[in-house]
């Protein structure tokens, strides 16, 4: 698998994508991370292209997954506040948000938080809906470390904030 940046021509792709996660997501027992407001609006796709924070991962020739990826110091405001819990680390950090893959091969998150890994020199953050087992099934296998609850400004659920660091 390969990752690259997103373009506005990857966006039919993208969104088909989504689409497909909102539907994994209900029947696999959440609906409501992406599904009560159609999580993430096609607005906000187009501005994280714009700013070269969304990527795709490619496989044979084709895109099966997409997420979006940024590093640095306080760039995720809903992670200044952290309940039950803190972070492990306070150095520069990588996020992953809307991670998604169309279902035709495995192995696309664990591609992703490598990259994330690597990217963001072993510091990275995720947040996922108590609800997404597939997640949190996945991060602690790949070295995250529960650290607490965050809030959203999407909707009114709480996430589990994760954790992976080598430095921490």
């Amino acid at each position: 698998m390969q990752i690259r940046h997103s373009t506005e021509e990857d966006l039919p792709v993208m969104l088909h994508i989504y689409e497909h996660a909102r539907q994994f997501q209900a029947e696999h027992g959440n609906p409501h991370q992406w599904g009560d407001n159609h999580w993430p609006p096609e607005e906000m796709l187009h501005a994280d292209i714009r700013a070269g924070k969304s990527y795709v991962v490619v496989h044979e020739g084709s895109v099966v997954g997409t997420f979006y990826y940024d590093f640095g110091t306080e760039i995720e405001p809903t992670y200044r506040v952290i309940e039950d819990g803190d972070w492990q680390d306070a150095s520069p950090y990588g996020v992953v948000h809307r991670l998604a893959g169309d279902g035709s091969v495995r192995g696309i998150g664990k591609a992703v938080l490598d990259f994330a890994k690597e990217k963001s020199m072993g510091h990275v953050r995720v947040d996922t809906h108590p609800d997404n087992k597939v997640l949190q099934t996945l991060l602690p296998e790949q070295g995250f470390v529960l650290c607490g609850t965050i809030h959203v400004v999407q909707d009114p659920d709480p996430r589990l904030a994760y954790e992976f660091s080598q430095r921490g």
